[in-house]
Formats: structure tokens, C-alpha cells, sequence
């Protein structure tokens, strides 16, 4: 394994070089499609793989010109030390993003392959702005000065929270010190770029005949069948749920179970060993005694030991819940076995036997459930609701210039103004990053020019439409719809002065999503949109309650599964021992057995190996439950006002999406509330 790791990290340096010299060999003069005048959307049907390294290339020699300006500066202004740098930190940010994006989603593999190596480029570039002893040392010098002691508001919270991210960033380390900084950072963004690659482009199929089939929708089954009797379904997200809540083969969820939890395996657990050992590396190098506490300063939690404390309160509140849950769920399947008394409930039987308990306790069947929610029809419900809560207004893009012909752009206006764009990518394909994000393409920020408006892209992977069939979403992927747009109006939101203030700290960014998810559980929104795609008949209300009233079946298990991961995660960038490291499957087995729940671990699977978050989101799961407890409590005040009232959602809007990092947090939402927030709304909707 260790060869391997060693055989592509000099590949990938290899690449890199070539790809390097063509960027020095891209400079001749042509149009650029991803250079544009201000808030002119990028021609994506045009790109190619020479214009993405140009694009880097050209960044990367602007960027530079422009920190020897700042660091040479003999005057120190807010204006010529702190905008310049936002003004760089906008160029670096929108490079990165537009490179990384197109790395996730382009269908054209030389493209992906140079967004990649762009995104690279960016990310060494942003490491060596940030540990510029020169604009550092400016920086200091301004803040030594009367008009620092003037400043107030967003500006001076600009001032501080960019000296803090300097000092965070190796600006303070020795030479020797700064050149491992800037190695170890380099060696961690290739093996998490690598981990990415090896899980996006997985191919690992499920091949079932007929008799394995059984339980699956017959929509699902015609979409993978390859020949008579045989059917081919990728180990992919869209497919989880529909074959581990319908399969009534347990040999079926088996299969599949250890495909899904295998997946990239063979190339990324030594992948995770190597990035962990670097990133422990980079955290000691700094001066902190692990990776975990080096990154949270930054954050709402500030210390390792205030999340452990959040983890085990809620894993103590909800253990008897989930005990109780696993009783349950074992007594059905000890039902559902002709040979009960050998019947063991097995972490593949979860989710189906919740769905079965649904379906003859309550008797609502979430596959069914699916024909109330096509996709064209949840999108404009959700398009209305954000529209008339927010006061904006969404215009689609005709003829768009797209990667694909499946992506969709909007515009969004408020009171007739152009305030920002978002791009829809729905549905999977080959080569495309697998999860659910909403991402920025550029930020909001006031230029030279005028106002830069913010772009963002929800990048999905639902349900996909067929020849005979509209894309028909679960209520998992409805509500994950919803979370996700979640991200996108809050980007478009921003109105701000300066693009490092657009964004939120970490463990918050979670809940300008997370609320949104509330609306879905209320009859009169849903019904609103929730139409069977063939007769038009709204959702019955019947069906409705029934599915709030088993909202409880499993929540004990959802809360203990997401503590779980958060302490996982937490195990393996803050209990790192150098010395004789752990196991990353053991890590598992240890978190089982201090919960006392049930074995969740399966031999022989590596959930770690294709989970984005302990990758590209290290020391950030703890921060799903962080942020539900503030979007719970904010969510009261539209339990109060009404969901749909709008005076409360531009007040929402104005005070905690706009907000960014312009000002504490902690002091918006007090304002929203009226008062200090609480966890009580939390607690409640644990359903515990």
C-alpha cells in the first residue's frame, strides 16, 4: 500500500510538472471563456482544458504582482493593506472554486484533469498569502496605527479576523518551519485530491437476477436492467435507498451494503493513514496538540474539548432512545425470518426495517411516497416559497452555456435588480462528484468596477429521470433538496463590502440549511407542490400525519449515528497517536463499543474510505448538530409569525443569511430572536 501511495504521488507530481509547463505555454493571446468583464456569466460550453491552465496560469502571475505591491507598501491604509488583500483573497477564491467545480462536474476528462491541477495551483497560491511576512507585517503596522483605533463594525472585524487567519497560517513560523508548512499543506491537498478522484470514479456494480430483485420498485429495476433476468445497479447514492429500504432479500442489502462501504477502498485507506499522520504533523507544527484543535480556534466550538463535551451530552441524551429503536427493529425482523430464534438485526436490516414497520404500523410505503414528489414539481413549490419568503424572484436562463445539457442557470432579482446567479446540476453521471453540495462559484464583494454579484451551483445527485419516467425524489432526497437550496439562497443573500466576510464560520453554516428543512413537515407548504405526477392528486392528509406521527421510529439511531460519525471524526484528527496509531477500522469498533448501541461495524468494510468529510471536511461533523441547535431556535420565530410570513423571512434574510462574518454571530441571532438563543427547539426535535 505504501508503494502505491508513493507511485501516485510521483505520478501526480509528474502531471503536475507538464501541466505546469503548459500553463507557462499558455499565455498566447486567445479569448478566455472563464475571463470575463464584471458579473458576465462564464461561457461553460466553451471551455477547454488549455483555457483552464491559462485561467490558473494568468491568476497566479496577477495574484503575485499584486502581494508585492501590498508587502512593499510604505504607507499602511485600510484601503491599500485590507481591501487590496480582499481583493486578492476574491481573485484566489473565485480561481479555486471555477477550477474545482469544474474538476466535480465537467463531462470533458482534460478539463477535469486541469481543474484539478488549477485548483492545486490556487490552493499553494492562497497558502503563500496568507504567510506573506511582508503584508502581515503591514498589517500589524496598520493596526498599530490612529486609524486603526478609528474603525468600527465590519471593517474593523475585517482588520481582526485577517490578522487571526494570518497568524493561523504560518505567517509567524521560521523559515525552516514555513518551508514544511507550505510541504505538508502541498502533500495533504494531493492525497485528498487522489482520495476524491479514486472515490468519484468507483465503477463497483451490484449484479442481481430476478429472484434478487425482489422488494425493488419496478421503476428502479427497468432503469438497471441489462438483459433478461440480469439487472446491473452502480454502488452509487442515488441507489442506496431505494435497494436498502425495499430489498426483501437480506442477501441482497448485504451485497449491496458491502459494496457501498467498500468503495475506493483498496487505493484510499492507505490514502486517509498518510493524510491523518500529515495533517496531526501540521497541527503540532503550529503549535497545537492536534489537527483537530488547530482548526477549531477558528470555529463557533473554539476547542476539542467543548465538542467532545457537545458529542457525549447528545450521545448520552439519545442512547436509551436508540436502544429502544434496535429492540424494535430486531423484534420485526425476528417476525420477517422463518428461523426467528437465529434472526439478528444486522446494521444493512436498519433502514429496511424501519420502512417495514412504516408501512404496516402506519401504513405509508416511501416508495410510493415518491410519486407525490417529481422533481419539476418539488422545485417550483421550493422556487415559490424561497421566493415569497425572502422577497426575490428566480428567472431561468434560456439557452444557458453549460457543461451539460442537464444544468440549468437562474437568475435572481430583487425588486427587479440583478443580485445573483445559481446553477442547477441535478442528477448523477460518470466522472461527477457523488454527494450533495451547494457551492460558490465567486463570492459577493464591492470592486473597482461596481458590485460583484455571487454565483453558486447545487451540485446533486438525485434520482435521475428516464425515457418513461420523471425523476421522482424520496423524502430523503426531497428534504436534502431543501437543505441544499438552503446554501444556495444563502449565498445569494450576501450584499456585503468585502468577499472575506461572505462567508460563516464552519460549525454555523450548517444551519442557514438546516432550518429550511422544517417547511417540508408542515401540510400546507407540502401540499402545495406534493402532486402525484400522473392524476395530479395532492398528498393526502392522511398520509401526511401518518408520516409525521412515525417521524419517531429510528430517530434514537439517526441522533446516535450522527454522533457516531462526529466522534470518529473527532477520534482520528484529535486522539492521532504517531507513535503507535490506531487502526482506522478499530476507531469504528472502539465507537461502538462505548456507545453500547449495537455493533454498527461490518467486517470487512471501510466506511472511511469513501466519506467526503473526514477528506475534504476534516474536524466539521460534529458541526451538523452544532448548527441544528441554532436553526431549531431560529426556526420559532417563523413558528411564531407563520411559514409563510414574510416580514419574518426578510428580517431572516437581512439578519442572518446576509450576515456572512460582518458581525458576531452569536449577536445577529440574539437580534432575530429577541433574546440570547437556547437549545430547547433542539431538544424537541431530536424526538427523543
Amino acid at each position: 500500500m505504501f508503494f502505491k501511495i508513493k507511485l501516485l504521488l510521483v505520478t501526480l507530481s509528474i502531471c503536475f510538472f507538464f501541466l505546469n509547463k503548459n500553463f507557462a505555454q499558455s499565455n498566447s493571446a486567445f479569448h478566455n471563456p472563464l475571463i470575463n468583464d464584471l458579473n458576465v456569466p462564464v461561457d461553460f460550453a466553451k471551455v477547454t482544458g488549455k483555457d483552464v491552465s491559462n485561467y490558473a496560469q494568468r491568476t497566479l502571475s496577477e495574484v503575485k504582482a499584486k502581494m508585492m505591491v501590498i508587502s512593499k507598501q510604505q504607507t499602511h491604509t485600510f484601503e491599500n493593506v485590507f481591501t487590496a488583500t480582499d481583493n486578492i483573497y476574491d481573485q484566489v477564491n473565485t480561481a479555486s472554486f471555477t477550477c474545482y467545480i469544474l474538476y466535480f462536474v465537467s463531462p470533458d476528462s482534460l478539463v477535469r484533469t486541469n481543474g484539478l491541477a488549477g485548483y492545486q495551483l490556487m490552493d499553494s497560491l492562497s497558502k503563500n498569502l496568507f504567510s506573506d511576512k511582508g503584508i502581515y507585517a503591514n498589517m500589524i503596522r496598520f493596526t498599530s496605527s490612529p486609524a486603526y483605533k478609528m474603525l468600527s463594525g465590519h471593517r474593523k472585524k475585517l482588520v481582526d479576523d485577517m490578522v487571526d487567519d494570518f497568524n493561523r497560517s504560518g505567517v509567524q513560523l521560521n523559515a525552516k518551519q514555513l518551508t514544511q508548512f507550505k510541504k505538508l499543506n502541498a502533500e495533504i491537498a494531493l492525497l485528498s485530491t487522489a482520495y476524491s478522484g479514486n472515490m468519484n470514479s468507483d465503477t463497483s456494480m451490484l449484479e442481481l437476477d430476478e429472484q434478487a430483485t425482489l422488494g425493488l420498485p419496478n421503476a428502479f429495476k427497468a432503469t438497471y436492467k441489462v438483459a433478461e433476468n440480469k439487472y446491473a445497479i452502480p454502488i452509487i447514492n442515488s441507489t442506496q435507498e431505494p435497494v436498502l429500504n425495499n430489498a426483501l432479500l437480506e442477501t441482497t442489502r448485504k451485497a449491496y451494503y458491502l459494496k457501498f462501504y467498500n468503495r475506493a477502498s483498496d487505493k484510499n485507506i492507505s490514502i486517509l493513514d498518510s493524510m491523518v499522520k500529515k495533517r496531526d504533523d501540521l497541527g503540532k507544527l503550529m503549535g497545537y496538540s492536534s489537527f483537530a484543535a488547530y482548526l477549531l480556534i477558528g470555529k463557533m466550538a473554539k476547542k476539542p474539548a467543548n465538542v467532545w463535551t457537545f458529542i457525549n451530552d447528545l450521545a448520552n441524551r439519545s442512547k436509551e432512545k436508540a436502544k429502544t429503536d434496535v429492540l424494535l427493529l430486531q423484534q420485526e425482523k425476528k417476525m420477517d425470518t422463518v428461523n426467528s430464534s437465529t434472526a439478528s438485526l444486522q446494521t444493512w436490516d436498519l433502514t429496511f426495517y424501519r420502512d417495514q414497520i412504516l408501512k404496516k404500523k402506519y401504513q405509508v410505503d416511501k416508495e410510493a411516497l415518491r410519486n407525490y414528489f417529481p422533481m419539476k414539481q418539488c422545485l417550483k413549490g421550493m422556487f415559490d416559497l424561497y421566493q415569497h419568503l425572502l422577497g426575490v424572484e428566480f428567472r431561468k436562463v434560456n439557452n444557458a452555456s453549460v457543461w451539460s445539457e442537464e444544468v440549468e442557470l437562474y437568475e435572481v432579482y430583487e425588486v427587479n435588480k440583478l443580485k445573483g446567479r445559481f446553477y442547477l446540476d441535478l442528477f448523477p453521471r460518470p466522472n461527477k462528484e457523488t454527494w450533495y453540495y451547494g457551492y460558490p462559484l465567486n463570492l459577493g464583494n464591492s470592486t473597482a468596477k461596481g458590485y460583484q454579484i455571487p454565483t453558486a451551483m447545487l451540485l446533486g445527485n438525485f434520482t435521475k429521470p428516464t425515457a418513461t419516467m420523471p425523476s421522482l425524489l424520496s423524502e430523503w432526497e426531497l428534504r436534502t433538496l431543501f437543505h441544499e437550496f438552503g446554501h444556495i439562497v444563502n449565498a445569494m443573500a450576501y450584499k456585503g463590502e468585502f468577499a472575506y466576510q461572505a462567508n460563516t464560520k464552519d460549525d454555523f453554516s450548517e444551519s442557514m440549511s438546516q432550518i429550511f428543512e422544517n417547511w417540508i413537515l408542515n401540510y400546507d407548504i407540502l401540499s402545495s407542490f406534493a402532486k402525484h405526477y400522473k392524476t395530479g392528486e395532492v398528498l393526502p392528509k392522511t398520509t401526511f400525519d401518518k408520516l409525521l406521527k412515525a417521524r419517531n421510529i429510528g430517530s434514537g439511531l439517526d441522533v446516535i449515528s450522527s454522533c457516531r460519525n462526529g466522534l470518529y471524526d473527532m477520534n482520528l484528527y484529535d486522539k492521532y497517536n504517531a507513535i503507535n496509531p490506531i487502526s482506522t477500522d478499530q476507531i469504528w469498533k472502539d465507537i461502538d463499543k462505548q456507545l453500547g448501541v449495537m455493533p454498527f461495524y461490518v467486517p470487512n468494510t471501510h466506511y472511511q474510505a469513501s466519506w467526503i468529510h473526514i477528506n475534504g471536511f476534516p474536524v466539521y461533523y460534529y458541526g451538523y448538530s452544532w448548527s441544528r441547535v441554532y436553526a431549531q431556535d431560529m426556526f420559532t420565530q417563523f413558528e411564531k409569525y407563520g411559514l409563510r410570513d414574510a416580514k419574518t423571512g426578510i428580517r431572516y434574510k437581512k439578519l442572518i443569511l446576509a450576515n456572512g462574518l460582518q458581525r458576531d454571530i452569536d449577536e445577529a441571532i440574539g437580534e432575530f430572536l429577541g433574546r440570547p438563543m437556547n437549545n430547547k427547539a433542539y431538544i424537541k426535535s431530536l424526538g427523543l
